[in-house]
């Protein structure tokens, strides 16, 4: 068998995680229920620690944001303001 032989069957193969072609509906539904549950046993809660730690990082980082944002818009004013009056820089 030559290379694209392989993998082309190996694509149509079907392994022990593969979907099975159902008509029922409900049966769809059934499993989507049983595959949500199966993730949601994966999830970690953080601790109180990490909570407290991931919280003031995004914080920090938003109001970094902020101040990056104010800075430009009172710069931009400032550009704009000289751009379009006629008085120049002391107006």
């Amino acid at each position: 068998m030559s290379s694209s032989q392989q993998a082309t069957s190996s694509r149509t193969s079907d392994g022990p995680d593969a979907p099975r072609a159902s008509r029922n509906p409900f049966a769809a539904i059934v499993l989507f229920v049983r595959q949500v549950v199966a993730e949601l046993k994966k999830v970690v809660i953080p601790t109180r620690g990490e909570l407290l730690t991931y919280t003031v990082t995004v914080l920090g980082f938003v109001f970094v944001m902020i101040l990056i944002v104010f800075g430009l818009d009172v710069a931009f004013g400032w550009l704009a303001r000289i751009a379009f009056t006629t008085g120049g820089l002391g107006s």
